[in-house]
């Protein structure tokens, strides 16, 4: 069970933002923020510059198709100055786009990217923001509970590979 995370960041980022700050617990021994997405990238960086979550360790999502926000957008980062680790979570609405955080940490880039590859989540002002598992043109994105376990883009196989798909 999540419990209250206490702290002077807390109650700081309450005292400043309010309701935007939706939730700030522990859960595993592991701090959390979830977010309001309109304040999100600000207190992104608010957390780089003063508070020295130096690194990004990752970005990610998750997709939850039966909600009116589907998508969790999740940060994991980490201060060396203070060895500590914290998540940040936003929810996102299908097809809404984030603002990139790779001008806030460079290791951003190549995250947003597998972000947008897996799940279509579009960060806007991304340097290039493109595939970067898939092949281009593959259509769909295999992160998404929506997109079939053994589905396969069968026209870029055959067009590709000159082959029938093995599904």
């Amino acid at each position: 069970m999540p419990v209250p995370w206490e702290s002077s960041l807390v109650t700081q980022l309450k005292a400043q933002y309010g309701s935007g700050i939706r939730e700030a617990n522990t859960y595993l021994g592991q701090n959390y923020l979830v977010l309001d997405p309109s304040i999100t990238h600000e207190i992104l960086e608010i957390l780089h510059e003063e508070e020295e979550f130096e690194y990004c360790v990752d970005i990610t999502a998750v997709h939850y198709p039966k909600r009116e926000k589907p998508f969790d957008l999740i940060w994991i980062l980490y201060s060396f100055a203070k060895n500590q680790r914290l998540r940040v979570k936003t929810m996102l609405a299908d097809g809404e786009s984030f603002p990139s955080s790779v001008a806030i940490w460079p290791t951003a880039n190549w995250l947003e990217r597998e972000v947008y590859d897996m799940f279509g989540i579009k960060f806007d002002g991304h340097p290039d923001l493109k595939r970067i598992l898939m092949p281009d043109g593959w259509k769909g994105h295999p992160l998404r509970k929506d997109y079939g376990i053994v589905q396969q883009d069968t026209e870029w196989v055959q067009v590709n590979l000159g082959i029938e798909s093995g599904q």
